[in-house]
């Protein structure tokens, strides 16, 4: 079985446009979804899809061997939107901190810019670590999203959604620190 070579490439790219819509849903379902819960269900699955699309056109490429220097570059910045679209709706709505949206940010567009910017001498790739970091956060977003708490009361739902963010926090700040040694490795070596 063959699938057309643009395929991954075509999954990464409708992040960008889901993670819009998702934002504006989340948005008008308000605080806990206390604005009209359906939208917060919603806009919680449509989170959901589109993060495990992330999964899906990395395996594609890989399994494919049609991995590209446009996905490589694109891919992470189709999850950065969209995560980001997450933090900051969230980070609105009260529900998670504006300093904990912040440092990740700083984290998250401070590498994206850096790969955009040496772009014309090498694609950086996701290491395993930035993978990771990119899986949790997808868990720990979709948990604080989903509004559960009407099943298990607010006390819970929001000490575990603390308990990952913090988690999100370490983890996108470890894998900021390794992706900055690697590069600074490698400047070491080319040079």
């Amino acid at each position: 079985m063959s699938i057309p070579r643009q395929l991954p490439n075509a999954i990464t790219i409708a992040r960008i446009p889901l993670a819009v819509v998702f934002f504006v849903l989340l948005l008008l379902g308000g605080t806990y979804g206390d604005g009209d819960i359906v939208l917060r269900w919603v806009a919680a699955a449509l989170f959901i899809v589109a993060i495990s699309t992330d999964w899906v056109d990395g395996y594609l490429a890989r399994r494919y061997d049609i991995v590209s220097d446009f996905g490589k570059l694109w891919d992470p910045i189709a999850d950065k939107l969209l995560t980001g679209a997450g933090f900051i709706g969230l980070a609105i709505l009260g529900e998670v901190n504006w300093w904990l949206v912040a440092i990740i940010f700083v984290r998250e567009w401070g590498i994206t810019v850096h790969r955009l910017m040496i772009v014309n001498e090498h694609v950086v790739a996701a290491a395993w670590m930035g993978k990771i970091k990119t899986a949790v956060q997808g868990v720990a977003l979709s948990w604080a999203l989903l509004p559960l708490h009407v099943l298990i009361g607010r006390e819970p739902w929001t000490l575990v959604t603390a308990v990952l963010m913090v988690i999100v926090l370490v983890l996108t700040v470890s894998s900021g620190i390794d992706y900055i040694i690697a590069q600074v490795r490698g400047a070491r070596r080319a040079s």
